[in-house]
C-alpha cells in the first residue's frame, strides 16, 4: 500500500499529479477533501475520472483540510491511495431516513472480509447518531470512519461525492476489503465539561427546546454571552454540551439554531438528560497524539493514516492545532479533513462524535511487536500565546475541580441537613402521636373530678395548663400534617366559633387576670373555610394576646363586616411591638422571657398567605392590634335563610 497526497491550486491537477504512475494500478482510492466551491469540486472529479476511470473516488466538503504536518483552509486536498491486496467497493443512499441510509450502506458494503468502510454525510440534514445505528444494526463488526460534511462554516450548504455523483443530502461510503489488511483507529477528545449540571426538558431527537427552563438560545446566551448566542452555530461550536452515555464523555455541538429559540445538534439528546457546557483543554490537546492514541499497539509500520477532525478543534485552537496533527505525518502520509462531526467505531459500538479528532491506521505490511517500536520525539515548540493559553486552560480546569469539590462538600452537607430535618420530623411526628392519649386521658379524668368533687383552684389550674398545652399539641399536630390534610372547606359561622374559642380560654384569661370583651357588628357572619386552619388562626391570637397583655386589662376582639369582607381585630394593652416585619417569622419572640416556641405567628401568617387572608399589624406606645381580613363573606344571605327556616 502507498499513499501520496496533494494539494491542488487552481485546478492545476497535470501539474500537480503524475497520473500515468497510477493508470495501471487496479485498486485505487482517491479521497477528495474540499473547501473550495461545487464548481471546483466538479471539475475535478471530471479531470479524475478521464484521468483514471478505474479508481474509486469518495469526496466530501470540509471546513479545512489536513495534509501531511499541514492544516489548510479554503483549499483541495487529493490523497490517492493504492492497495496491493485490497478490494475497493462503493455506494450511496439519499432516503429522507438517517438511520436508513445507514442500514443501506452496510447492506450493499459490508461482508466477512470488510476492514474498513470509509463514510462521509451531509453536514445539515443527517442525524449522525441515527445514521450510524442503521450501520450498527446492520453490522456491528466492521470498523467505521469518516465524518460529515462541513461547508466552512457557512452552514448553509454541504455536499458529498462518489465517483461523479455530487449529492448534498444522503451519505456515500467506500469499503476495503482484503485479508491483509491491518486497520487501526483511535480518537482524541480533550474537551473538559465545566459549571453546573443541566436538565434537558424538552426534546425531540437531536434538536432541544428547553434546558434548565430555558430556551436553548437563551441558556447560551446567558452563559456564553449575546454575541456567541447571534452568532450561533458558526460562533460557538467551540462550547458543546457535554453528556455521560455509558460512562463515557461525549460533546453535542449546535448545528443549526430556529426561530423559536430551539437549537439542534450534531446529535442525539434525551429528555432528563444532565449536561454540562464544555471548553477545549488545551493541556491535553498539546500532549502527544501518537503516544496517548496507540499506547496499546504500534504503528510505526503505519502507511497512512486518515485523519477526520472536528472543525471546533482548528477554529478553538488555530495557531497549535499544526502539533497535534505533525506527528503522525513523521510516521506516514497524513491526509483528512475537519468535520461537522466524527464516526468512530469501539468494542462493537458505532459512536457519533463532537469536537473529536479520530484517526485511522493503514497497512498491509505485517505489524511489528511492542518493543520493536520507533520512538516518537515529543515536540517542544509552543509558542508564547500557545503557553498562554495552555496557562489559561489549567486555571479555568483547577477552578472546576475545586468547584466540583467545594459542591460535593455542600451537597454532602445539605445532604445531612436534611436528614437530620427529616428525623426531626419524624421524632416530632412520635412524640405528638404518643401525647395525644395521655393528653386525652388527662382532660378525661378532670372532667371526671369535677363531676365528682366540683371544681377547686388547683384542678382549675391543671385545666388551664391542659389548654395551653393543648393548644400547643395541636399547633405541632398541624405543622406535621399540614401537607396531608384534606383542604375540606365548609360553612363557619364566625360568631358563634370566636365565642367558643372566646370560652375554651377564658380560665386562662382570668387566671392572668384579663377578660374578654368580644363585639360582633352582625349576630351572624359566615364564612367558607377549613375549620383547622381557622382555629390555628384563633386561638394563636387568643394566646398570644393573654400571655402579652398587661395584667388587669381587657383583651378586646371585633368583627367588623363590611360588603363581602370582614375584619376580625384583636387589640389589647401592651408593649409595643418593636419590629413587626420580624413578629411573623418562625421562632422569632420579641420577649423571650415568655414561653412558647416562636412558631404560632409564623404558622397563622403561612395559614393566610395560603388562604387569601389579608393581616395587618399596628402597634403603638402600650398597645397592639392585629387585624385579619376575610374576604367573599356571607351575612345577609344566611341570616335571612336561618330566621326563615
Amino acid at each position: 500500500m502507498q499513499t501520496f497526497n496533494y494539494i491542488i491550486k487552481n485546478n492545476q491537477l497535470n501539474n500537480i499529479i503524475d497520473f500515468d504512475k497510477f493508470k495501471d494500478q487496479k485498486s485505487t482510492l482517491i479521497q477528495i477533501f474540499c473547501g473550495e466551491s461545487k464548481n471546483n469540486l466538479e471539475f475535478i472529479i471530471k479531470k479524475i475520472q478521464d484521468e483514471l476511470p478505474n479508481a474509486i473516488c469518495i469526496a466530501v466538503s470540509t471546513d479545512g483540510e489536513i495534509i501531511e504536518n499541514e492544516v489548510s483552509t479554503l483549499q483541495t486536498i487529493i490523497s490517492i491511495s493504492v492497495f496491493e491486496n485490497t478490494t475497493i467497493n462503493y455506494t450511496y443512499s439519499n432516503d429522507e431516513s438517517s438511520y436508513n441510509n445507514g442500514v443501506n450502506i452496510a447492506k450493499n458494503l459490508v461482508n466477512e472480509k470488510t476492514k474498513l468502510l470509509i463514510t462521509f454525510t451531509d453536514g445539515q440534514k443527517t442525524n449522525g447518531e441515527e445514521f450510524l445505528k442503521g450501520i450498527e444494526n446492520t453490522n456491528n463488526k466492521v470498523i467505521v470512519c469518516g465524518g460529515m460534511a462541513a461547508d466552512n462554516a457557512n452552514f448553509t450548504q454541504t455536499y458529498i461525492c462518489i465517483q461523479n455523483k455530487i449529492i448534498t443530502h444522503g451519505a456515500v461510503a467506500v469499503s476495503l476489503d482484503s485479508d491483509v489488511l491491518s486497520v487501526k483507529n483511535a480518537y482524541n477528545f480533550n474537551w473538559s465539561a465545566i459549571g453546573i449540571s443541566h436538565t434537558i426538558e424538552e426534546v425531540k431527537n437531536n434538536r432541544i427546546y428547553k434546558i434548565s427552563g430555558l430556551t436553548p438560545l437563551d441558556f447560551y446566551e446567558k452563559y456564553l454571552g449575546e454575541y456567541v448566542a447571534k452568532s450561533l452555530p458558526a460562533t460557538g461550536i467551540e462550547f458543546p454540551l457535554m453528556v455521560k452515555r455509558d460512562g463515557q464523555l461525549l460533546a453535542r455541538a449546535v448545528i443549526n439554531k430556529h426561530d423559536d429559540g430551539s437549537l439542534s445538534f450534531a446529535g442525539n439528546l434525551h429528555k432528563n438528560d444532565k449536561v454540562k457546557l464544555g471548553f477545549g483543554n488545551i493541556e491535553l490537546v498539546m500532549n502527544n497524539p501518537i503516544e496517548s492514541l496507540f499506547s496499546n499497539y504500534d504503528v510505526s509500520n503505519t502507511q497512512a493514516f486518515f485523519i477526520y477532525s472536528c472543525m471546533a478543534r482548528r477554529r478553538y485552537m488555530p495557531d497549535i492545532i499544526n502539533l497535534e496533527i505533525e506527528p503522525f505525518s513523521k510516521i506516514a502520509p497524513t491526509s483528512g479533513f475537519f468535520t461537522y462531526g466524527e464516526f468512530y467505531h469501539e468494542n462493537n459500538t458505532n459512536k457519533f462524535l463532537n469536537q473529536t479528532l479520530t484517526v485511522v491506521a493503514l497497512s498491509e505490511q505485517n505489524s511489528l511487536d511492542k518493543e520493536d517500536s520507533i520512538n516518537i520525539a515529543k515536540d517542544t515548540r509552543i509558542s508564547d500565546h500557545s503557553r498562554s493559553l495552555q496557562a489559561l486552560t489549567h486555571l479555568i480546569q483547577q477552578s472546576a475541580k475545586d468547584y466540583n469539590e467545594q459542591s460535593k462538600q455542600l451537597e454532602d452537607k445539605t445532604r445531612y441537613a436534611q436528614n437530620l430535618l427529616k428525623s426531626q420530623k419524624q421524632f416530632l411526628k412520635h412524640a405528638v402521636h404518643e401525647t395525644n392519649t395521655p393528653l386525652s386521658v388527662i382532660m378525661g379524668n378532670i372532667d371526671m373530678y369535677k363531676m365528682e368533687h366540683g371544681k377547686n383552684k388547683y384542678i382549675s389550674n391543671i385545666e388551664i395548663a391542659m389548654k395551653n398545652l393543648s393548644s400547643i399539641y395541636d399547633d405541632l399536630s398541624y405543622l406535621i400534617k399540614k401537607d396531608h390534610i384534606q383542604d375540606t372547606k365548609r360553612e363557619i359561622n364566625l360568631v358563634d366559633f370566636l365565642r367558643s374559642r372566646i370560652d375554651f380560654f377564658s380560665q386562662s384569661a382570668k387566671r392572668a387576670k384579663l377578660e374578654f370583651n368580644f363585639v360582633s357588628s352582625k349576630k351572624s357572619i359566615f364564612i367558607f373555610f377549613n375549620e383547622t386552619k381557622l382555629q390555628r388562626i384563633v386561638d394563636n391570637n387568643l394566646t398570644n394576646a393573654i400571655k402579652y397583655t398587661f395584667n388587669n386589662e381587657t383583651i378586646n376582639i371585633f368583627l367588623n363586616s363590611k360588603k363581602e369582607k370582614c375584619d376580625l381585630i384583636i387589640k389589647s394593652p401592651s408593649k409595643q411591638i418593636l419590629d413587626p416585619e420580624k413578629i411573623f417569622e418562625e421562632y422569632y419572640r420579641e420577649e423571650s422571657t415568655q414561653e412558647g416556641f416562636g412558631l404560632g405567628l409564623n404558622l397563622v401568617k403561612r395559614i393566610c398567605m395560603e388562604e387569601s387572608v389579608d393581616i395587618e399589624l399596628q402597634s403603638g406606645e402600650n398597645w397592639a392590634s392585629f387585624i385579619y381580613t376575610f374576604k367573599e363573606v356571607r351575612w345577609k344571605y344566611y341570616y335571612l335563610k336561618m330566621i326563615l327556616c
